[in-house]
């Protein structure tokens, strides 16, 4: 997919630059690592624009790799989720990798750190490993296992590795400063005992690193020049660079962070997100209400507009808050010149127009997209007999009501004026039918200038519509108010988060296929849902609105 992947100066592309001029790197390599316990979200898509286009600038090279150490959490289908992700996102990895692949390889490396005195076996449970470790503001204190002989964590780690303990009966831990003012120095777990199959290697370990651990390893395996992650990994910057000295690997890679994303109403937690799977809040990941991007994907951003609002977030290290409404900005930047015009009436209320001929069905001309001119028109029904939205109509309108009211006259988009005559109500006093006359003279098209009308109403012919189910959506999840505790973050879900209705759409719909996106006059941008729609069912999900207060 061809795509503009420049990116504005920033301090790690200037940093790039700097070590290219001097020599200390010949190529750009980076990586991004998901662990493949979830679907990614809009937040990792940030990540995937920083890490594939900065290496793409500089032609250098971006690795894929799923940091899959915690096998307890992982699944195959998370790692296809994400492959599919990064592809339609319009990015090419140059090797497909995984941490697993390394296990061989970390181990050794955890014997050799046990040889040197600087890592042990320790026998101390998980909830006493972290009573010893201490506080913020108190040191650690070290494990009765600490001093083990290198002897003795030899052969007891290799015992863990052949499978002769529980899980949690034992772990290795590095052997750097119990009393660091950074806790993630005091003594880290590398490895844990687990007893569970993995998706990569089956059952050949029960014993795992630690993404901390791990993650260095594989940065220098792989010969990353440029480890790009978010800030919340700024504390373990010294780990990552202890794991690197002292296993004297043959690649030095360094880490950069960068703030990672924050958007008003959207939690970016994959823990989060699945527990609104698990719990049935929505239905399933891709959910168009979730903020991860299958979920956007199937509500119908495009990955244009992704690229181009992740690019406008830049690359710095303040942390805030964006307006998700930029992101909505973005998507209609890019559909307007993109998604084809046509109308749909989401409320019908059914218009007869009483001095039409009955029986006939004339075509009209419209235009596809008035910005496009290229794409041409598209011919549309007219009868006696057609859809406008119930909101178009009040029989007691305020001052400065423009659309139809009794005696008010209005012009039908592509069509003609009508006035509206008489108004029919049920028996429970709800208008279900309005008669109205039309102007044969005031056809568009034919430049009559006779008089003007001030409302524009969207419809459909009634004898040719097709239905169509209409999907809107607003934030699943509200921020809660400003000094306003919760519980939870189930608390903030929100109850209208959906609104299902039953409408039209124009016949010439009728072919519309998953994924298509089309522009509905005065309503907004739609695509076809690809989970829901069949051959005899169309459903539309609301892209964007047409309209925002929000400004760049």
């Amino acid at each position: 997919m061809e795509k503009n992947t420049s990116h504005a100066s920033n301090f790690i592309k200037d940093i790039m630059t700097e070590d290219l001029k001097s020599g200390k790197h010949k190529e750009i390599i980076t990586r991004f690592p998901p662990e493949p316990n979830g679907y990614l979200h809009i937040g990792h898509a940030k990540s995937i624009v920083i890490n594939f286009g900065l290496a793409d600038e500089f032609n250098g090279k971006t690795n894929l790799r799923f940091d899959d150490t915690n096998p307890l959490k992982e699944d195959v289908e998370f790692v296809n989720s994400i492959k599919e992700d990064v592809e339609w996102l319009g990015f090419e990895w140059d090797d497909l990798r995984f941490a697993s692949n390394y296990f061989d390889q970390m181990y050794e490396h955890a014997v050799s750190l046990i040889k040197k005195g600087l890592a042990y076996v320790d026998d101390l449970s998980a909830d006493e490993i972290r009573e010893y470790r201490g506080t913020l503001t108190e040191p650690g204190k070290e494990s009765p296992y600490r001093n083990r002989s290198a002897e003795e964590s030899l052969s007891l780690f290799e015992q863990m590795k052949n499978g002769e303990f529980q899980n949690g009966e034992k772990v290795l831990r590095a052997k750097i400063d119990m009393s660091s003012p950074n806790i993630n120095l005091r003594d880290p777990v590398i490895y844990r005992i687990s007893h569970t199959t993995h998706h990569n290697t089956g059952d050949k370990w029960c014993i795992y690193p630690m993404y901390s651990f791990a993650h260095p390893l594989e940065d220098a395996i792989e010969g990353v020049t440029h480890s790009i992650c978010t800030l919340e990994f700024e504390d373990q910057r010294p780990l990552y660079n202890w794991v690197i000295e002292n296993c004297e690997t043959e690649a030095k890679p360094q880490q950069y962070e960068f703030a990672r994303l924050n958007l008003t109403n959207t939690v970016l937690s994959k823990r989060k997100l699945k527990q609104l799977v698990d719990e049935k809040y929505v239905d399933g990941w891709d959910d168009p209400r979730m903020p991860t991007i299958s979920g956007l994907r199937r509500r119908g951003f495009t990955p244009e507009a992704i690229r181009e609002f992740c690019k406008e977030l830049g690359v710095h290290k303040g942390s805030g808050v964006v307006d998700v409404q930029m992101l909505d900005h973005f998507t209609r930047e890019d559909l307007k010149l993109k998604a084809p015009r046509t109308m749909a009436v989401l409320k019908p209320l059914k218009v007869v127009i009483t001095n039409y001929p009955e029986g006939q069905v004339e075509m009209l001309d419209a235009e596809i997209n008035p910005e496009v001119p290229e794409m041409g028109t598209r011919q549309i029904p007219f009868s006696r007999e057609i859809y406008i939205e119930q909101d178009d109509f009040m029989e007691d309108p305020p001052k400065k009501y423009f659309r139809l009211f009794p005696g008010n006259e209005v012009r039908l988009k592509h069509a003609y004026f009508i006035k509206c005559e008489e108004v029919i109500k049920d028996e429970e006093g709800n208008v279900v039918e309005l008669r109205c006359t039309y102007d044969q003279e005031t056809k568009s098209g034919t430049g009559f200038t006779g008089r003007k009308v001030k409302g524009t109403l969207h419809w459909v012919e009634a004898t040719q519509a097709v239905p169509a189910e209409f999907r809107l959506y607003n934030p699943l999840v509200l921020d809660s108010e400003e000094g306003q505790a919760t519980e939870s973050f189930l608390d903030q879900v929100n109850p209208n988060s959906i609104d299902i209705i039953n409408g039209f759409v124009e016949p010439n719909m009728k072919d519309a296929k998953a994924q298509d996106k089309f522009q509905f006059f005065r309503h907004g941008y739609f695509n076809v849902d690809p989970k829901h729609t069949t051959s005899d069912n169309l459903v539309f999900n609301l892209v964007v609105s047409l309209k925002s207060s929000f400004k760049l």
